[in-house]
């Protein structure tokens, strides 16, 4: 027999309220033609006039001819049976009965966000940080000399970028205000022109303008970029996403100073100085970037233009499950002000923002030294460029490995307190080794200097991509979240301001009082971690033995944010309560 087919129901019997105005090109059509479900789908279809939910299995079509969020025309060989969440709720405000999509159409979404996203993210991240930290290279490379700069104007070449980094800390909270799209491009485009502009400086002060303007531009995009790949990914996908996204920094690193070996080789003897031409060609590729970031960059899951019309219902949908309530009404779409508030008021955000700023001492100084320390080591320019790539390229590999490794364990706290301990124990060793150099052989003390960079800069890269990721891992609401990232770096990037004043050419060739400060703050982000570790395992027995004993409602909705729930199998409403991820 034919599939039932029930005719919508005639314009003068439409009802005046929104949701049958939403619902007036729509009709649930029987998937299955089996004669003997006809009666029953019938009633089904009857049920959902009354305002049942229809039950078995339906398909939702409708009359729609563009996509609901881009705009664009759909496509008939596209499978749009779903446009997003409320397509597959029926534009009623009903789910339907049964899964809304499968494990492995939410796997392919996860996987067309790592292919198409991420790595983008990535690639500008990687020239936002080469731009920033390939002033130490430039250093060795002639700036100092051509400049006449001494080594207190050069930390202050340093300074002037984290001063302005900080100020403009607020701007996180730009990704909800701008369409992002746009957004990213004008901080992308604005950093790379300033960043070539440093090519043309030829005074101290004009060279400090520059680097205070940088500052500016890479402070509206990279503290935010987490917090922005937090509305694609959940919780316990977001670690390995913020590491690939982090662990640009290291490679940055890397290849700052492998191209500026390059360059330094091929243009020491040319009409224009190295310096400059290094800062030219890392410079200006950014601003190219900035326009593919306008076409590649999604304002939100259900705007992303590589996926498909249903991919862009499952990527929003997928995500609604870790909200405290459905987000339909116009009233919860307006920015909450009341969860900044509450983020403000709490005490954990600002545990993490310390540990930022404690790791960041070392984050800040390694990067922007190193060609230094390993020239004073007794190698030459070209060779002390060289050497400095290597340390980087294991890092990049150990944040990656850190991040997959606490996403499947579904657990921060373990990996940052032995990274934190890892990396002081190292920057300790270089400190000894300088500090006891006379009892030392020479080959002996650089051989151990060197190869204790790598686990202390693996350490802090590490350590950094899993505190910003900690930071955001208890907060449920979007604007909860920016707030906490905005705490991070407003408290946390006030360690460069110390980090970048580590190392004058005073205490040089060993470094000690530098090597041993970053020690010692190693030590106190694995001590603020155990402690916050503490707190949170605390509240999460409270959470537990107020549930054993009965004195939590049985409608009280409690919110799990890392595994071992589903937020579909919740019911009724009331307070959320966190089970925290340790």
């Amino acid at each position: 027999m034919g599939s039932l087919h029930i005719p919508p129901p005639a314009a003068g019997n439409a009802r005046s309220d929104d949701s049958a105005s939403s619902s007036s090109n729509s009709r649930y059509t029987p998937v299955s033609n089996d004669p003997e479900e006809q009666e029953q789908e019938e009633y089904d279809y009857s049920a959902s006039r009354l305002g049942k939910a229809p039950m078995g299995n339906l398909r939702l079509q409708t009359d729609f001819e563009e996509d609901a969020e881009t705009g664009e025309p759909v496509s008939e060989d596209e499978d749009n049976r779903y446009d997003s969440d409320e397509d597959i709720e029926g534009k009623t405000g009903r789910a339907v009965d049964g899964p809304k999509y499968t494990p492995d159409e939410e796997k392919e979404v996860v996987s067309v966000f790592d292919r198409r996203l991420v790595p983008f993210l990535a690639l500008l991240y990687l020239l936002a940080f080469l731009d920033r930290s390939n002033i130490g290279n430039a250093k060795i490379a002639g700036l100092q000399d051509d400049l006449n700069l001494s080594s207190s104007q050069y930390e202050w070449l340093l300074t002037a970028f984290y001063i302005t980094y900080i100020l403009f800390e607020w701007m996180t909270l730009m990704y909800r205000l701008v369409p992002p799209h746009i957004y990213i491009s004008l901080c992308v485009c604005g950093w790379g022109l300033v960043a070539s502009f440093q090519c043309l400086a030829t005074s101290f002060w004009g060279l400090v303008v520059l680097r205070a303007l940088l500052g500016i531009t890479e402070a509206a995009f990279g503290p935010g970029v987490p917090f922005y790949l937090s509305l694609f990914y959940k919780r316990d996908e977001l670690a390995f996403r913020n590491g690939l996204f982090i662990s640009a920094a290291p490679l940055a690193t890397s290849f700052a100073s492998t191209l500026a070996w390059i360059i330094v080789k091929i243009s020491s003897n040319g009409a224009i100085s190295p310096w400059r031409i290094l800062f030219l060609v890392e410079g200006f590729p950014s601003v190219i970037a900035a326009v593919f970031a306008w076409i590649v960059i999604p304002d939100s899951p259900g705007r992303a233009r590589f996926l498909t019309r249903r991919q862009r219902g499952i990527a929003r949908l997928r995500l609604e499950g870790e909200k405290p309530e459905p987000q339909h009404s116009q009233e919860q779409q307006q920015f909450n002000w009341g969860e900044i508030k509450k983020t403000l008021a709490d005490p954990k955000a600002y545990m993490a923002a310390f540990m930022f700023f404690s790791c960041n001492v070392a984050f800040s100084s390694m990067p922007v030294f190193l060609p230094t320390i390993i020239k004073d080591m007794g190698y030459d320019s070209l060779h002390a460029q060289a050497r400095s790539a290597p340390p980087y390229l294991v890092a990049f590999v150990v944040v990656l490995m850190t991040a997959y490794a606490s996403d499947r364990a579904r657990t921060r706290s373990p990996y940052l307190i032995a990274h934190a301990l890892i990396s002081s124990a190292a920057y300790l060793a270089i400190a000894l080794t300088g500090y006891f150099h006379d009892h030392i052989s020479p080959g002996l003390s650089i051989f151990i200097r060197y190869i204790c960079v790598f686990p202390a800069t693996a350490g802090f890269f590490s350590a950094i991509t899993l505190i910003i990721t900690w930071s955001m891992d208890n907060r449920v609401e979007k604007e909860g979240k920016g707030a906490s990232i905005a705490i991070l770096n407003v408290i946390g990037q006030c360690g460069p301001l110390l980090g970048t004043r580590l190392y004058p050419e005073s205490d040089g060739p060993w470094y000690v009082p530098g090597m041993a400060i970053c020690s010692f703050f190693m030590v106190v982000v694995a001590i603020l971690a155990l402690v916050l570790r503490i707190l949170l395992q605390r509240e999460n027995r409270a959470v537990a033995d107020d549930e054993d004993h009965g004195t939590v409602d049985p409608g009280e909705e409690r919110e799990e944010l890392m595994g071992g729930g589903r937020r579909d199998d919740l019911e009724g409403s009331g307070d959320q309560r966190l089970v925290y991820i340790i």
